[in-house]
């Protein structure tokens, strides 16, 4: 195991080409889909919104649903779409870097929704008739509720992120894990572990554990630079 893990640091720092192709490409679909799903997520937490009564209820619960189904079957959902038979099919994209990316789009959409529709839900009930007096849409009192809260938005993407780069069924059924063009940090642990490669595993390990790690760094000082930033302005006004 100590052998191991001093061959995987090794090969971190040794520059191979393979290696870091992989975090790249991981890195790419997962901050690709990120950002896709959080523009989507964004738009659906506004119709939710704008449900009155029974209507909300039914489609928070439909919401709720999705966010709790297993990865691997938005996986299975996706590589169904994208099949020659489907509805996708004629894209050509199944085993390519752009299906892994819808899949994970796909996966993150109920997520981003959620958080957003619950954040918006909040402040509005907060600072909402404020708006309303001054005569604000529905979309740009919404807009200015996230641009106010615009650190939770971020809390958002980097949940997001995590939760995207950190997943393996999804991005396996629709992407094959194919060496050099849809392999990514999560496939290619599961790959080289068994094929017995654990200083290949262990390296990619290491970089998706500190990737996860720096991201809970991220999310957890968000707070403290909302209150820094908060205490500089208040000086500068004083001023």
């Amino acid at each position: 195991m100590i052998q191991a893990s001093v061959q995987a640091i090794s090969l971190l720092f040794s520059g191979d080409a393979a290696l870091w192709a992989v975090i790249g490409r991981s890195l790419w679909v997962s901050s690709t889909a990120t950002l896709f799903a959080a523009l989507l997520g964004t738009a659906a937490a506004f119709a939710l919104m704008a449900c009155e009564g029974k209507w909300r209820g039914f489609w928070t619960v439909l919401l709720n649903t999705y966010v709790s189904i297993p990865a691997v079957l938005v996986g299975l959902l996706t590589y169904l779409l994208l099949s020659r038979s489907g509805p996708l099919g004629g894209l050509a994209w199944l085993f390519s870097v752009k299906a892994m990316m819808l899949a994970q789009t796909l996966l993150l959409i109920p997520l981003a929704c959620t958080l957003i529709h619950r954040l918006l839900r909040d402040a509005d009930e907060v600072q909402g008739d404020s708006l309303r007096v001054m005569g604000a849409s529905p979309i740009i009192r919404y807009l200015c509720l996230l641009f106010h809260d615009r650190h939770a938005v971020m809390h958002m993407l980097m949940t997001c992120f995590g939760r995207g780069i950190a997943e393996v069924g999804t991005v396996m059924v629709v992407g094959g894990n194919i060496e050099g063009f849809t392999r990514v940090m999560t496939t290619a642990i599961a790959l080289e572990t068994t094929k017995g490669d654990l200083p290949m595993a262990l390296a990619l390990g290491m970089v998706l554990l500190l990737l996860v790690l720096l991201l809970n760094v991220l999310i957890a000082m968000l707070p403290w630079w909302r209150d820094r930033l908060t205490g500089v302005l208040r000086d500068a006004a004083w001023r």
